[in-house]
Protein backbone atom coordinates (compact mmCIF):
# COMPACT_ATOMS: atom_id res chain seq x y z
CA UNK A 1 0.00 0.00 0.00
CA UNK A 2 1.26 3.46 -0.94
CA UNK A 3 1.87 5.93 1.86
CA UNK A 4 -0.48 8.91 1.75
CA UNK A 5 2.60 11.11 1.32
CA UNK A 6 3.61 9.19 -1.84
CA UNK A 7 0.37 9.78 -3.75
CA UNK A 8 1.08 11.04 -7.26
CA UNK A 9 -2.46 11.15 -8.66
CA UNK A 10 -5.43 12.20 -6.56
CA UNK A 11 -8.66 11.05 -8.18
CA UNK A 12 -11.73 12.91 -6.92
CA UNK A 13 -14.72 10.97 -8.22
CA UNK A 14 -18.02 9.90 -6.67
CA UNK A 15 -19.14 7.49 -9.39
CA UNK A 16 -17.80 3.98 -8.59
CA UNK A 17 -17.96 2.95 -12.26
CA UNK A 18 -15.85 5.94 -13.34
CA UNK A 19 -13.40 5.22 -10.51
CA UNK A 20 -13.01 1.63 -11.69
CA UNK A 21 -12.59 2.66 -15.34
CA UNK A 22 -10.07 5.35 -14.44
CA UNK A 23 -8.01 3.03 -12.27
CA UNK A 24 -8.07 0.37 -14.99
CA UNK A 25 -6.87 2.90 -17.57
CA UNK A 26 -4.08 4.11 -15.29
CA UNK A 27 -3.11 0.51 -14.55
CA UNK A 28 -2.57 -0.05 -18.29
CA UNK A 29 0.08 2.68 -18.08
CA UNK A 30 1.55 1.29 -14.83
CA UNK A 31 0.42 4.42 -12.99
CA UNK A 32 -2.21 2.97 -10.66
CA UNK A 33 0.09 2.17 -7.72
CA UNK A 34 0.33 5.79 -6.59
CA UNK A 35 -3.30 6.81 -7.11
CA UNK A 36 -5.52 7.71 -4.20
CA UNK A 37 -9.29 8.01 -4.58
CA UNK A 38 -11.59 10.28 -2.61
CA UNK A 39 -15.34 10.30 -3.15
CA UNK A 40 -16.43 13.89 -2.47
CA UNK A 41 -15.14 17.44 -2.46
CA UNK A 42 -14.88 17.72 1.32
CA UNK A 43 -12.67 14.63 1.48
CA UNK A 44 -10.56 16.00 -1.37
CA UNK A 45 -9.95 19.23 0.54
CA UNK A 46 -9.08 17.31 3.71
CA UNK A 47 -6.56 15.23 1.74
CA UNK A 48 -4.98 18.17 -0.08
CA UNK A 49 -4.74 20.38 3.01
CA UNK A 50 -3.83 17.52 5.38
CA UNK A 51 -6.78 18.06 7.69
CA UNK A 52 -9.54 15.95 9.20
CA UNK A 53 -8.99 12.24 8.53
CA UNK A 54 -5.78 13.11 6.66
CA UNK A 55 -4.15 15.28 9.32
CA UNK A 56 -1.23 12.83 9.53
CA UNK A 57 -0.25 13.69 5.92
CA UNK A 58 2.31 16.36 5.11
CA UNK A 59 0.67 19.16 3.10
CA UNK A 60 4.03 19.73 1.34
CA UNK A 61 3.79 16.24 -0.21
CA UNK A 62 1.57 17.31 -3.07
CA UNK A 63 0.20 14.96 -5.72
CA UNK A 64 1.59 15.45 -9.23
CA UNK A 65 -1.95 15.98 -10.51
CA UNK A 66 -5.53 16.09 -9.26
CA UNK A 67 -8.16 14.52 -11.53
CA UNK A 68 -11.29 16.33 -10.38
CA UNK A 69 -14.92 15.65 -11.19
CA UNK A 70 -17.12 18.72 -11.37
CA UNK A 71 -20.36 17.39 -9.88
CA UNK A 72 -19.46 16.08 -6.41
CA UNK A 73 -21.33 15.62 -3.14
CA UNK A 74 -20.67 17.92 -0.15
CA UNK A 75 -18.33 20.37 -1.95
CA UNK A 76 -18.47 20.66 -5.74
CA UNK A 77 -15.45 20.53 -8.04
CA UNK A 78 -15.49 24.28 -8.72
CA UNK A 79 -15.12 25.04 -5.00
CA UNK A 80 -12.38 22.42 -4.60
CA UNK A 81 -10.53 24.00 -7.55
CA UNK A 82 -11.04 27.51 -6.11
CA UNK A 83 -9.51 26.52 -2.76
CA UNK A 84 -6.58 24.64 -4.29
CA UNK A 85 -5.63 27.53 -6.55
CA UNK A 86 -6.18 30.20 -3.84
CA UNK A 87 -3.67 28.71 -1.39
CA UNK A 88 0.05 29.32 -1.99
CA UNK A 89 0.89 25.84 -0.64
CA UNK A 90 -1.22 24.11 -3.29
CA UNK A 91 -1.73 26.58 -6.14
CA UNK A 92 0.88 24.92 -8.36
CA UNK A 93 -0.73 21.50 -8.24
CA UNK A 94 -2.03 20.76 -11.74
CA UNK A 95 -5.76 20.18 -11.68
CA UNK A 96 -7.52 18.43 -14.55
CA UNK A 97 -11.29 18.70 -14.58
CA UNK A 98 -12.48 15.28 -15.75
CA UNK A 99 -16.23 15.58 -16.05
CA UNK A 100 -19.27 14.77 -18.12
CA UNK A 101 -20.35 18.44 -18.19
CA UNK A 102 -20.03 20.15 -21.54
CA UNK A 103 -21.69 23.34 -20.31
CA UNK A 104 -19.79 26.42 -21.43
CA UNK A 105 -20.18 28.13 -18.04
CA UNK A 106 -18.49 25.16 -16.33
CA UNK A 107 -15.59 25.30 -18.79
CA UNK A 108 -15.22 29.09 -18.40
CA UNK A 109 -15.51 29.00 -14.59
CA UNK A 110 -12.90 26.24 -14.40
CA UNK A 111 -10.39 28.11 -16.54
CA UNK A 112 -11.07 31.40 -14.73
CA UNK A 113 -10.16 29.63 -11.49
CA UNK A 114 -6.92 28.23 -12.92
CA UNK A 115 -7.74 24.68 -14.04
CA UNK A 116 -4.88 23.24 -16.09
CA UNK A 117 -7.09 21.21 -18.40
CA UNK A 118 -10.79 20.53 -18.90
CA UNK A 119 -11.67 17.15 -20.34
CA UNK A 120 -15.16 15.88 -21.05
CA UNK A 121 -15.40 12.19 -20.22
CA UNK A 122 -15.94 10.18 -23.38
CA UNK A 123 -19.05 8.00 -23.23
CA UNK A 124 -17.43 5.13 -25.14
CA UNK A 125 -15.41 2.77 -22.88
CA UNK A 126 -12.36 2.46 -25.15
CA UNK A 127 -12.22 6.22 -25.71
CA UNK A 128 -12.51 6.80 -21.96
CA UNK A 129 -9.66 4.37 -21.24
CA UNK A 130 -7.51 5.97 -23.94
CA UNK A 131 -8.18 9.51 -22.67
CA UNK A 132 -7.36 8.62 -19.06
CA UNK A 133 -4.24 6.70 -20.10
CA UNK A 134 -2.97 9.73 -22.00
CA UNK A 135 -3.83 12.00 -19.06
CA UNK A 136 -1.98 9.80 -16.61
CA UNK A 137 1.10 9.57 -18.78
CA UNK A 138 1.28 13.29 -19.47
CA UNK A 139 0.53 14.64 -15.98
CA UNK A 140 2.01 11.76 -13.99
CA UNK A 141 5.19 11.13 -15.96
CA UNK A 142 6.01 13.76 -18.59
CA UNK A 143 4.96 17.04 -16.99
CA UNK A 144 7.70 18.79 -14.94
CA UNK A 145 6.47 20.63 -11.85
CA UNK A 146 8.21 23.54 -10.12
CA UNK A 147 8.88 22.26 -6.60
Amino acid sequence: MTSLDDVEILLVEDNPNDVELTLRALQKQNLSNKVFVVKDGAEALDFIFASGAYSQRKVEKRPKVVLLDLKLPKVDGIEVLRRIKADSRTSRIPVVMLTSSQEERDVVNSYNLGVNSYIVKPVDFSNFVHAVSELGTYWGVLNKLPY
